[in-house]
């Protein structure tokens, strides 16, 4: 984290939004909150346990003229790897070689991690820095997940200045297919069993009595 950074927050808060938050009457709050530790600038247990439950990602980065662009980043669950307490890391596949994200790193390292977990209505933002390395196959290899059909091309190491949560207002509540599928096939298992238990009842109480 930059030496002018008074709190982990300036990453984000800079002099012009906290004259925004002052002028509509937020800058009270955050201010607390700068003076309570701010926000989290380490990997902790919280992160670790959200991150390995992803499977989805946005990268979000900027030109040296401040041109933004997001990319999606996606992959098994658990497919953002973390290397130290300050750093992730994951395995940067081949796409349509625009190479947008690549090039806007190699003049301007500032980036963003936005995550969504729709199923529990929570979003973690991380910023960092971020860089492209392409000349590591052993790096390169430990980062792909294992039997995932795809072909990676670099790896991208993010160094963590912040991180924080987002309050679960306003974000639908949506549940991955294969989430679904097998929530549905637990049920129908359990109603196929219940069938057959009421065809059972219903053969027994047909019987004289006695019988059986």
């Amino acid at each position: 984290m930059p030496q002018s950074h008074a709190f982990s927050s300036d990453v984000a808060f800079t002099p012009a939004v906290k004259a925004i938050q002052a002028r509509k009457g937020s800058r009270d709050r955050y201010a607390q909150m700068e003076e309570g530790g701010g926000w989290r600038t380490e990997i902790d247990e919280n992160l670790t346990a959200f991150l390995a439950g992803q499977d989805s990602m946005f990268l979000a980065t900027a030109s040296a003229n401040g041109q933004p662009y997001i990319q999606h980043r996606g992959g098994p669950k658990g497919f953002i790897r973390i290397l130290d307490k300050n750093t992730l890391a994951f395995a940067d596949y081949a796409g349509n070689r625009q190479y947008i994200t690549q090039g806007n790193l190699s003049e301007n390292p500032k980036a963003n991690i936005f995550l969504m977990d729709y199923a529990h209505r929570r979003r973690v933002k991380i910023w960092g820095e971020a860089r492209v390395i392409d000349d590591d196959p052993a790096l390169l290899q430990s980062l792909m997940p294992r039997g995932y059909k795809a072909r990676p091309e670099q790896a991208i190491l993010f160094k963590i200045s912040a991180w924080d949560t987002n309050c679960p207002q306003h974000i639908p509540q949506k549940f991955d297919a294969a989430d679904v599928a097998a929530a549905l096939a637990v049920r129908d298992a359990r109603i196929a069993e219940l069938e057959s238990e009421l065809a059972s009842l219903k053969v027994q109480l047909s019987l004289p009595d006695g019988s059986g």
